[in-house]
């Protein structure tokens, strides 16, 4: 169970990385966000995963992007949070959203071609 300090340092990770994306990245490559931040025990290393909206594609255009730049944006991470040692950063792209956005996309297609829930029933329920 993380204890408060991880919580802390995680939700301020996720705060200045997300400012930081809406500062530095163009509109062009889309909304770059920090979905999670996950923080090791000594707090020395951090896994970031990051999305972006748009199609698969662009997402990993993005991402790129990301890869690319991070050795500038964990030098403007630490100019940003006051921390004893500035977490190492691993980007990692979150999928999540792709596959909640596939689980909705099957189940309307089992919805499409299910028949409707009352179409068993005759009509209205009698009560006797």
């Amino acid at each position: 169970m993380p204890n408060l300090r991880h919580m802390r340092v995680r939700e301020l990770l996720k705060r200045e990385l997300n400012e930081i994306f809406r500062r530095e990245f163009p509109v062009e490559l889309g909304l770059i966000s920090v979905s999670e931040v996950g923080v090791s025990n000594d707090l020395q290393s951090a896994i970031v995963f990051v999305s972006s909206i748009g199609d698969e594609q662009a997402q990993r255009k993005a991402f790129r992007a990301v890869r690319k730049a991070a050795g500038k944006i964990q030098g403007q991470l630490g100019q940003a949070v006051e921390l004893r040692y500035t977490p190492r950063l691993k980007f990692t792209l979150d999928e999540a959203r792709n596959r909640g956005d596939r689980i909705l996309h099957i189940l309307d297609e089992l919805e499409k071609g299910s028949p409707p829930d009352n179409a068993h029933e005759e009509g209205p329920i009698k009560n006797d």
